[in-house]
């Protein structure tokens, strides 16, 4: 199947898990408190729905625009801006008439769902498929390092021992590390044998950000070919599983790393490509795709460690990972507010590439967890139109002994929505630049 058709499939799959359950986080309570929920969608149905059915008091339905979903609850000012409604006399069943509390804990009801999900997701990989790690020992080759980082003392064929004093367990995790987290020092061995511990700038991520260089350490392996994606430039041109890049428009080849910096230079350019097969050197033509891909997947020449575990301790384990997904996108937050961080805000097209090229379902649930978590930071967030906007405004009610006005409430709210939509068409505007583009 086409790549490209898999991530489809699977983001459209798991955003509409999560937002059917984010949707049950405020329906739950809302019927618990009694109080009548008109509607609950998947997805927008404006003008027209694809489909719904009454049960009780509540249209249930699947909207035509995928951009989320909702619930209506009575007596609610929110994106259905029902003025009529918030006109006439409060019912016992709408939710302007129940108590503070009550509102509170049905506007916290989604964002706890998607985040309680997203770690209770996380357990469940803990459990089913455990960890995957590489140590020092499982790559002797090392790590291939960038120039700007064999300033601070870094050079090729590093091996990755401590962080912070710290022995560090997954090797392949140091530039998220550098990148996310507080790191001050890094203890390597060098091609040598000699151990060297290197102190790390401040604000390092900053520096990786705003030069572009997010993968500073890359694993040196041989340029052989795993497997070839279908319909790309790789299996167009022949390749095929354990083949060996030998040059690339008229660039030696001797390390997977070496491959990058040429696709860069040729996007949409058809390249003479030698390779080797089964001990004889043969050629072919290729084109890189506009994002200069091949299609074609490296093998990894060391070891790959897995760790498995038993249920309770893929709790702890899920719990903590969970932890420091939050925390890691959290801090990363910050790169939004730099003069380059705007242009690097992605739409559907960016969520639909953090899913594999092919179906599996570890990747499947680990896009679908980071999703969730997401999900539950973004919503929280204080502005009008999304649950945090309304959790603000419910926080300033129960400080002050005083409800803000209806009318003050609809503009707030109308503020709100058009600053999502604001940030959703800037966002996808984003991608089909990227795409026209880069």
């Amino acid at each position: 199947m086409d790549p490209f058709l898999v991530k489809a499939i699977q983001l459209i799959l798991s955003l509409s898990f999560l937002i059917v359950l984010h949707e049950l986080g405020h329906f739950i309570p809302a019927k618990l408190f009694k109080t009548r929920v008109e509607k609950f969608f998947l997805f927008f149905d404006v003008k027209f729905a694809l489909f719904k059915k009454k049960i009780g008091d509540t249209v249930y339905g699947i909207g035509w625009l995928p951009l989320g979903g909702y619930v209506k609850i009575s007596g609610m000012i929110d994106e259905s801006m029902d003025k009529e409604q918030m006109a006439e006399e409060p019912k016992d069943w709408e939710f302007r008439s129940k108590p503070t509390w009550q509102r509170l804990i049905i506007m916290l009801g989604g964002v706890t769902v998607n985040l309680v999900l997203g770690f209770l997701i996380y357990m469940m990989i803990m459990f089913v498929w455990g960890t995957a790690y590489v140590g020092p020992d499982d790559m002797p080759e090392g790590f291939a390092v960038v120039d700007s980082f064999e300033e601070y003392g870094f050079q090729d064929g590093d091996r990755i021992l401590k962080v912070n004093g710290k022995e560090f367990e997954n090797s392949l995790d140091i530039n998220k590390h550098l990148f996310m987290r507080d790191v001050q020092n890094v203890t390597v061995v060098h091609e040598n044998g000699s151990e060297e511990t290197i102190s790390i700038p401040e604000e390092i991520g900053m520096k990786m950000f705003q030069e572009g260089i997010m993968q500073p350490f890359v694993p040196i392996q041989a340029p052989v070919l795993d497997s070839i994606q279908v319909g790309l430039a790789a299996e167009k041109a022949g390749l095929k599983k354990g083949d060996k890049i030998i040059s690339l428009n008229n660039k030696e080849i001797g390390y997977w790393h070496e491959i990058a910096p040429v696709t860069s230079e040729i996007k949409n350019e058809e390249v003479e490509l030698v390779y080797e097969r089964d001990g004889e050197i043969k050629s072919t033509t290729i084109t890189p795709d506009e994002e200069g891909m091949l299609g074609f997947v490296k093998t990894y020449d060391f070891d790959i460690q897995r760790k498995k575990f038993g249920f309770m301790e893929s709790i702890n384990k899920g719990f903590d990972y969970g932890y420091w997904t939050l925390r890691d996108y959290i801090y990363q937050f910050k790169y939004v507010f730099t003069k380059k961080g705007p242009s690097q805000l992605g739409g559907f097209g960016a969520i639909g590439g953090l899913f594999p090229d092919t179906w599996n379902w570890f990747g499947f649930w680990n896009t679908t967890a980071l999703l969730s978590i997401i999900l539950a930071f973004m919503n929280i967030l204080p502005i009008p139109a999304l649950d945090g906007g309304h959790v603000m405004f419910l926080l300033y009610e129960m400080v002050t002994g005083r409800k803000p006005n209806d009318k003050f409430m609809e503009v707030a709210q109308m503020v709100g929505f058009f600053i999502l939509i604001a940030l959703v068409l800037f966002a996808n505007g984003n991608d089909i630049y990227r795409w026209l583009f880069e």
